[in-house]
Formats: structure tokens, sequence, C-alpha cells
């Protein structure tokens, strides 16, 4: 695992930390590299990860398996399906993640995430990161090609947080954005974070 990766993971995990979510839904949660971590959060009580890949999602199960149980053991549950299309049991959680995803969709299917995540199912703090194109030189990326052949775009940070602002004022959230992995003077980090905070309470869970 990469430094950059692994700063990315930090800062996500601490917004989570923070935030007091004690159910938490990663969008796009690939192989687990951050819900593997979250496990290890003693006030998290439910964790799901969503993925459109099944395959995917069993080499997660697979390495969840193998983590033995510690003293805390949130509840976990692996979906296979699309953020776009959220069904009840998507809908109700304190914290929705999406960690390097929306780069892989296309963009004018944003709205669509957009629909499902703030208007549908409406946690109270989203987390999203994504690359930041103006570092790509940098770290080596030509600038004819993406930094991952799997991205169908790469926004600078200004890009970036004009659409999350629209994002927030169209859905009645608050939002905060900060550059992740390095912090070049110019250029910012190799990612780039946006914190939205609704305006609902995070109620308890049921006992």
């Amino acid at each position: 695992m990469s430094w950059l990766h692994e700063q990315r993971l930090e800062s996500v995990q601490q917004v989570v930390r923070d935030c007091g979510a004690r159910s938490v839904i990663d969008l796009g949660c690939g192989d687990g590299d951050l819900l593997t971590r979250l496990i290890f959060e003693p006030q998290i009580q439910r964790i799901v990860g969503l993925d459109i890949s099944q395959e995917t999602l069993y080499r997660l199960r697979t390495r969840l398996d193998g983590i033995p149980p510690a003293g805390h053991a949130p509840r976990v549950e692996l979906v296979h399906g699309s953020m776009t299309e959220p069904g009840p049991a998507l809908i109700g959680f304190d914290c929705a993640l999406l960690i390097e995803t929306i780069e892989h969709l296309d963009p004018a299917r944003l709205s669509e995430v957009e629909r499902a995540l703030f208007a549908r199912m409406r946690p109270t703090t989203v987390v999203i990161t994504t690359p930041n194109a103006e570092l790509n030189p940098l770290l080596g990326v030509p600038s004819y090609r993406f930094r991952h052949p799997g991205h169908r775009f790469e926004w600078g940070r200004a890009k970036f947080r004009s659409w999350a602002e629209g994002v927030a004022q169209r859905n009645g959230y608050r939002f905060v954005c900060s550059d992740l992995a390095g912090q070049h003077p110019v250029y910012g980090g190799a990612s780039q974070m946006a914190v939205f905070t609704g305006t609902l309470a995070i109620d308890p869970l049921p006992s």
C-alpha cells in the first residue's frame, strides 16, 4: 500500500470517528481497504459494503473471514448492487463513504448518484474523495491520459469544490473541502475530500 493511499484512508477514518457514526455504508467498497479498518472502530455497530462487482465482494468476504475476531465486532454486510438504485436496505445510515469512486462513473451519471445519495439515502454525513488532477504532473502522469485506466474524469480542486457546493446547496447540506495525501504549496494533495453534513441528527440504534 502506497503512503498516499495510507494517508487517504487515515484521513477518512478520522472523519468517521469525529462524526460519531454508528452505522456506515461504503459505496464502491472494492477490496475493502477502508472497511477492514472500520471494523475496529468501537463506536460503529453496523457496516455495509456495496459494490457492483460480485467477484470483488467475494474477495472482500474472504479477506474479512481471515481477520481474527476482536472484542468489538460490528455487524458487517456485503451487498451486490448499484449506488444509483438504493433499495430500502441502503437507507438510514449515519455516514456514507465514496472513496476514489465517483471518477469511475460517466460524468453524465453524477446527477443520478446525487439524487440517490443525497435525496433518497440522505445520510447525516457523506465523505467523498477523488483524485486531484492538478498534482498529476508531479506524479508522472502525462497530460493525455488519466491516473488510472478506469477513470472517466479527473478534476482539479476548483472544479471539485464547485461541484460539491452545488450538491450541498441543492440538497440542504453543509460541506468542507480539503486536500488529502500530501500538501504541495501550489498543487495541493494527490487526492481531495469533501465532507457533507446534513441537518438530521443521528438517532440511537435500537438496543
